[in-house]
């Protein structure tokens, strides 16, 4: 995954109202929530609600789809998992063999 994307992505998620949302998304499962239901459940104005969600989906964490006149908020665990991926890749890669911290 790109920096640019990875950034995007942690700078989206870096306000915690956002960080609110996606989370509860994400535990929502693979259908997601209606807006409504999302906004009741978290208790945030329908505005403001709307600007972090545009946020959000401008970032490819989240995607929108209508169903009928219902909009639902559908998490993208592909981007979750490519940005967790992108962080934990090198991981320890620097680290000459025998220096483990115990």
């Amino acid at each position: 995954m790109e920096l640019e994307i990875v950034a995007k992505a942690l700078k989206e998620l870096g306000h915690p109202t956002r960080l609110r949302v996606y989370k509860h998304l994400v535990k929502s499962g693979y259908n997601g929530l209606p807006v409504g239901k999302l906004q009741e459940e978290l208790d945030i104005p329908g505005s403001t609600l709307s600007h972090h969600i545009s946020g959000l989906v401008s970032a490819g964490l989240i995607k929108q789809q209508r169903d009928g006149r219902t909009l639902y908020c559908i998490p993208q665990y592909d981007m979750l998992d490519g940005v967790v991926g992108f962080l934990q890749d090198e991981c320890c890669s620097s680290q000459p063999p025998g220096d483990e911290k115990e």
